[in-house]
């Protein structure tokens, strides 16, 4: 049995939640997000709780069972407080800033690197070398990251390249004479 799917989801207060046939429809103060479950699902709201239940006892709804709990529970997350990555730049005139709704990354290259930031995502440079990506859908927030992450991904020698926030870096030593 799913040890995470047994678990029923509690809405956050200002929170609501509204089930018509597989698709669970969430709104709260960030926005208004969707999910259609499978059929091996069901569905179930009562009051402030979304609960998750498995439709007979084989593989596949026992699959879906938990993950369908884990994508309502980050549709609860994501309108209440949503999701952030925090990004480090480091190396010798590596920086990044914002120009309108393009980020602007000078990483080493003969040229500056532009990403468009994709709708629905926030991406802010504070400081030249820290980025933050925030937004309402986990998916998307963790891929805009990991595509501005595979510019420069950090090297093990000196460890300069984009990493994430509190990512630990294996260092390795150099040649020796």
């Amino acid at each position: 049995m799913s040890r995470i799917g047994k678990k029923p989801v509690e809405l956050p207060s200002g929170v609501t939640a509204s089930v018509s046939g597989q698709t669970v429809e969430v709104k709260g103060p960030k926005g208004t997000r969707s999910f259609k479950a499978t059929d091996d699902v069901t569905l179930t709201v009562d009051g402030n709780v979304v609960s998750v239940e498995p439709r007979g006892k084989s593989k596949r709804a026992r699959q879906q069972w938990g993950m369908s709990r884990t994508m309502v529970a980050n549709l609860a997350t994501g309108v209440s407080t949503g999701f952030k990555k925090e990004l480090e730049l480091s190396g010798v005139g590596y920086r990044a800033q914002m120009q309108g709704n393009t980020l602007k990354l000078s990483l080493g290259y003969s040229h500056d690197v532009n990403f468009e930031v994709p709708e629905g995502v926030t991406v802010t440079a504070a400081k030249p070398t820290e980025i933050t990506v925030e937004g309402i859908d986990e998916q998307l927030v963790g891929q805009v990251a990991a595509n501005i992450r595979e510019w420069r991904k950090p090297e093990p020698y000196k460890g300069k390249g984009i990493k994430y926030k509190g990512e630990y870096i294996f260092r390795k030593e150099g040649k020796k004479k």
